[in-house]
Protein backbone atom coordinates (compact mmCIF):
# COMPACT_ATOMS: atom_id res chain seq x y z
CA UNK A 1 0.00 0.00 0.00
CA UNK A 2 1.18 3.31 -0.65
CA UNK A 3 0.96 4.27 2.87
CA UNK A 4 2.96 1.51 3.96
CA UNK A 5 5.72 2.51 1.18
CA UNK A 6 5.63 5.98 2.15
CA UNK A 7 6.44 4.77 5.55
CA UNK A 8 9.05 2.90 5.33
CA UNK A 9 10.87 5.64 2.84
CA UNK A 10 10.66 7.92 5.92
CA UNK A 11 11.68 5.56 8.16
CA UNK A 12 15.24 4.74 6.30
CA UNK A 13 15.52 8.45 7.07
CA UNK A 14 15.32 8.72 10.87
CA UNK A 15 14.28 12.24 11.75
CA UNK A 16 14.41 13.48 8.21
CA UNK A 17 11.42 12.81 6.29
CA UNK A 18 7.79 12.49 7.98
CA UNK A 19 4.70 11.53 5.44
CA UNK A 20 1.38 12.91 5.20
CA UNK A 21 -1.32 9.68 4.19
CA UNK A 22 -3.78 9.40 1.71
CA UNK A 23 -6.99 7.96 2.35
CA UNK A 24 -9.20 5.78 -0.20
CA UNK A 25 -12.08 7.69 -0.22
CA UNK A 26 -13.66 6.26 -3.13
CA UNK A 27 -14.07 2.93 -0.50
CA UNK A 28 -17.44 3.02 1.71
CA UNK A 29 -16.83 5.56 4.66
CA UNK A 30 -16.14 2.31 6.74
CA UNK A 31 -13.07 1.57 4.65
CA UNK A 32 -11.70 4.82 5.13
CA UNK A 33 -12.08 5.04 9.15
CA UNK A 34 -9.93 1.75 9.42
CA UNK A 35 -7.12 2.88 7.46
CA UNK A 36 -7.30 6.22 9.49
CA UNK A 37 -7.21 3.71 12.96
CA UNK A 38 -4.66 1.67 10.92
CA UNK A 39 -2.63 5.03 9.89
CA UNK A 40 -2.03 5.52 14.19
CA UNK A 41 0.54 2.76 13.72
CA UNK A 42 2.56 3.91 11.35
CA UNK A 43 5.88 6.06 13.20
CA UNK A 44 6.38 8.51 10.00
CA UNK A 45 3.04 9.94 9.42
CA UNK A 46 2.00 12.87 10.83
CA UNK A 47 -1.33 13.19 8.76
CA UNK A 48 -3.71 13.03 6.25
CA UNK A 49 -3.97 14.85 2.55
CA UNK A 50 -7.32 15.36 1.63
CA UNK A 51 -8.44 16.52 -1.64
CA UNK A 52 -11.88 19.12 -1.45
CA UNK A 53 -14.33 16.64 -3.19
CA UNK A 54 -14.22 14.28 0.13
CA UNK A 55 -16.11 10.72 -1.19
CA UNK A 56 -17.31 13.17 -3.97
CA UNK A 57 -19.96 15.16 -2.86
CA UNK A 58 -18.01 17.76 -1.04
CA UNK A 59 -16.31 18.10 2.21
CA UNK A 60 -19.84 19.57 3.88
CA UNK A 61 -21.26 15.27 2.84
CA UNK A 62 -22.92 14.14 5.81
CA UNK A 63 -21.34 10.80 4.96
CA UNK A 64 -18.33 12.17 6.13
CA UNK A 65 -19.05 12.17 9.93
CA UNK A 66 -17.58 8.76 10.90
CA UNK A 67 -14.47 9.84 9.16
CA UNK A 68 -14.36 13.20 10.89
CA UNK A 69 -14.95 11.22 13.75
CA UNK A 70 -11.83 9.13 13.12
CA UNK A 71 -9.32 11.74 12.47
CA UNK A 72 -10.52 13.66 15.29
CA UNK A 73 -10.07 10.91 17.93
CA UNK A 74 -6.46 9.84 16.04
CA UNK A 75 -5.56 13.33 16.29
CA UNK A 76 -4.28 13.52 12.84
CA UNK A 77 -4.47 16.79 10.57
CA UNK A 78 -5.70 17.03 8.12
CA UNK A 79 -3.91 18.68 4.80
CA UNK A 80 -6.59 20.13 2.19
CA UNK A 81 -5.46 20.75 -0.87
CA UNK A 82 -7.10 20.93 -4.17
CA UNK A 83 -6.77 20.10 -7.23
CA UNK A 84 -8.66 20.92 -10.44
CA UNK A 85 -12.12 21.33 -8.83
CA UNK A 86 -13.30 24.16 -10.85
CA UNK A 87 -14.81 23.54 -14.33
CA UNK A 88 -12.80 24.79 -17.34
CA UNK A 89 -15.70 27.02 -17.69
CA UNK A 90 -14.88 29.54 -15.12
CA UNK A 91 -11.89 30.51 -16.62
CA UNK A 92 -13.21 31.44 -20.52
CA UNK A 93 -12.79 30.27 -23.85
CA UNK A 94 -9.11 31.63 -24.32
CA UNK A 95 -7.74 29.49 -20.82
CA UNK A 96 -5.58 27.28 -22.84
CA UNK A 97 -3.57 30.67 -24.07
CA UNK A 98 -2.66 31.63 -20.40
CA UNK A 99 -1.03 28.00 -19.56
CA UNK A 100 -2.04 26.47 -16.01
CA UNK A 101 -1.81 30.49 -14.72
CA UNK A 102 -5.51 30.72 -13.92
CA UNK A 103 -6.16 27.22 -12.84
CA UNK A 104 -2.82 26.81 -10.56
CA UNK A 105 -3.05 31.07 -9.13
CA UNK A 106 -6.68 31.10 -8.47
CA UNK A 107 -8.24 28.27 -9.35
CA UNK A 108 -6.72 25.91 -6.74
CA UNK A 109 -6.88 28.68 -4.37
CA UNK A 110 -10.73 29.43 -4.70
CA UNK A 111 -11.12 25.70 -4.90
CA UNK A 112 -9.75 25.44 -1.37
CA UNK A 113 -12.08 29.03 -0.10
CA UNK A 114 -15.05 27.39 -1.50
CA UNK A 115 -14.30 23.94 0.05
CA UNK A 116 -13.60 24.90 3.43
CA UNK A 117 -16.29 27.40 4.10
CA UNK A 118 -18.13 24.46 3.14
CA UNK A 119 -17.13 22.71 6.03
CA UNK A 120 -17.74 25.68 8.16
CA UNK A 121 -21.54 26.37 6.54
CA UNK A 122 -22.31 22.82 7.26
CA UNK A 123 -21.47 22.70 10.92
CA UNK A 124 -18.79 20.50 11.10
CA UNK A 125 -16.04 22.59 13.78
CA UNK A 126 -19.30 22.22 15.93
CA UNK A 127 -19.67 18.48 15.70
CA UNK A 128 -16.03 17.91 15.59
CA UNK A 129 -14.67 20.66 17.78
CA UNK A 130 -11.25 19.05 18.17
CA UNK A 131 -10.67 18.59 14.30
CA UNK A 132 -7.31 19.47 12.83
CA UNK A 133 -7.03 21.54 9.37
CA UNK A 134 -3.70 22.62 7.54
CA UNK A 135 -5.48 24.61 4.79
CA UNK A 136 -3.10 24.31 1.48
CA UNK A 137 -2.34 28.39 -0.51
CA UNK A 138 -2.74 30.42 2.66
CA UNK A 139 -6.01 29.37 3.13
CA UNK A 140 -7.12 30.68 -0.21
CA UNK A 141 -9.27 33.64 -0.46
CA UNK A 142 -9.90 32.89 3.66
CA UNK A 143 -7.87 34.93 5.46
CA UNK A 144 -9.67 38.37 3.01
CA UNK A 145 -13.02 36.96 2.88
CA UNK A 146 -13.77 35.79 6.19
CA UNK A 147 -15.32 38.93 7.85
CA UNK A 148 -17.77 38.71 4.61
CA UNK A 149 -18.87 35.25 5.08
CA UNK A 150 -19.56 35.95 9.05
CA UNK A 151 -21.55 39.22 7.94
CA UNK A 152 -23.29 36.93 5.27
CA UNK A 153 -23.67 34.35 7.91
CA UNK A 154 -25.12 37.05 10.55
CA UNK A 155 -27.45 38.35 7.75
CA UNK A 156 -28.67 34.84 5.97
CA UNK A 157 -32.08 33.50 7.11
CA UNK A 158 -31.57 29.86 6.78
CA UNK A 159 -28.56 30.33 9.86
CA UNK A 160 -31.69 31.38 12.00
CA UNK A 161 -34.19 29.10 14.06
CA UNK A 162 -38.21 29.64 13.73
CA UNK A 163 -38.61 32.85 15.24
CA UNK A 164 -35.91 34.43 13.31
CA UNK A 165 -33.34 34.59 15.97
CA UNK A 166 -29.41 33.90 15.00
CA UNK A 167 -28.49 30.19 15.57
CA UNK A 168 -25.55 29.78 17.96
CA UNK A 169 -22.72 28.70 16.60
CA UNK A 170 -18.98 29.19 16.50
CA UNK A 171 -17.71 32.20 14.43
CA UNK A 172 -15.57 31.78 11.40
CA UNK A 173 -12.30 33.82 13.72
CA UNK A 174 -12.67 31.13 16.06
CA UNK A 175 -12.87 28.16 14.59
CA UNK A 176 -9.45 29.86 12.29
CA UNK A 177 -7.84 30.47 15.49
CA UNK A 178 -8.79 27.20 17.19
CA UNK A 179 -8.65 24.25 14.32
CA UNK A 180 -6.74 25.48 11.40
CA UNK A 181 -3.03 26.09 10.46
CA UNK A 182 -2.15 27.80 7.25
CA UNK A 183 0.85 26.96 5.08
CA UNK A 184 2.66 29.56 3.60
CA UNK A 185 2.32 29.23 0.31
CA UNK A 186 1.50 32.84 -1.79
CA UNK A 187 4.76 34.39 -2.37
CA UNK A 188 4.15 38.02 -1.45
CA UNK A 189 4.14 39.18 1.98
CA UNK A 190 0.65 41.10 1.62
CA UNK A 191 -0.93 37.85 1.31
CA UNK A 192 1.19 36.06 4.25
CA UNK A 193 0.35 39.17 6.31
CA UNK A 194 -3.15 38.49 6.24
CA UNK A 195 -3.13 34.56 6.77
CA UNK A 196 -0.84 35.57 9.80
CA UNK A 197 -3.49 37.95 10.77
CA UNK A 198 -6.05 35.37 10.31
CA UNK A 199 -4.32 32.64 12.06
CA UNK A 200 -1.50 33.81 14.16
CA UNK A 201 1.98 33.55 14.12
CA UNK A 202 2.10 30.06 16.05
CA UNK A 203 -0.51 28.61 12.98
CA UNK A 204 1.51 29.48 9.66
CA UNK A 205 3.80 26.92 8.30
CA UNK A 206 6.42 27.55 5.81
CA UNK A 207 6.41 25.49 2.58
CA UNK A 208 7.12 25.84 -1.37
CA UNK A 209 5.57 23.79 -4.74
CA UNK A 210 9.35 21.64 -4.74
CA UNK A 211 9.53 20.11 -7.22
CA UNK A 212 6.86 21.80 -9.35
CA UNK A 213 7.99 25.55 -11.12
CA UNK A 214 12.00 24.06 -11.28
CA UNK A 215 14.80 26.75 -12.54
CA UNK A 216 13.70 27.50 -15.74
CA UNK A 217 17.00 28.57 -17.17
CA UNK A 218 20.11 26.00 -17.30
CA UNK A 219 22.44 28.08 -15.21
CA UNK A 220 20.07 29.07 -12.69
CA UNK A 221 20.90 26.94 -9.47
CA UNK A 222 17.78 28.25 -6.98
CA UNK A 223 14.64 27.72 -6.73
CA UNK A 224 12.77 31.35 -7.58
CA UNK A 225 9.63 29.43 -5.70
CA UNK A 226 11.24 28.47 -3.11
CA UNK A 227 13.08 32.10 -2.82
CA UNK A 228 10.18 33.88 -3.19
CA UNK A 229 8.62 32.18 -0.17
CA UNK A 230 11.54 32.73 2.08
CA UNK A 231 11.21 36.60 1.01
CA UNK A 232 7.75 36.44 1.70
CA UNK A 233 7.89 35.50 4.87
CA UNK A 234 11.20 37.67 5.86
CA UNK A 235 9.59 40.51 4.44
CA UNK A 236 6.19 39.95 6.33
CA UNK A 237 7.94 39.61 9.65
CA UNK A 238 10.97 42.51 9.35
CA UNK A 239 12.76 43.08 12.71
CA UNK A 240 10.36 39.89 13.92
CA UNK A 241 13.14 37.16 13.53
CA UNK A 242 11.11 35.33 15.89
CA UNK A 243 8.06 35.36 14.08
CA UNK A 244 9.89 34.72 10.96
CA UNK A 245 11.77 31.72 12.81
CA UNK A 246 8.27 30.03 14.09
CA UNK A 247 7.00 30.39 10.30
CA UNK A 248 10.18 29.02 8.48
CA UNK A 249 10.41 25.50 10.29
CA UNK A 250 9.51 26.29 14.38
CA UNK A 251 5.68 25.97 14.11
CA UNK A 252 5.79 22.87 12.06
CA UNK A 253 8.28 21.34 14.05
CA UNK A 254 5.93 21.75 17.16
CA UNK A 255 2.51 20.74 15.13
CA UNK A 256 3.91 17.97 13.71
CA UNK A 257 5.90 16.67 16.54
CA UNK A 258 9.27 16.60 14.25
Amino acid sequence: MVNDDMNALCAAHPGELYAFATLPLSAPASEVVAEIERLRGLECVRGVIMGTSGLGKGLDDEALAPVWTALEKAQLLILLHPHYGLPDLVFGPRAHEYGHVLPLALGFPLETTIAFTRMYLSGVFEAFPALKVLVAHSGGAVPFLAGRIESCVKHERAFRDAEGKERERRGIWEVLRKNVWLDAVIYSDVGLKAAVDAVGTGRVLFGTDHPFFPPLEDAEVEWASVRMNVEAVRGAFGDDEEGARRVLGGNAVELLKL
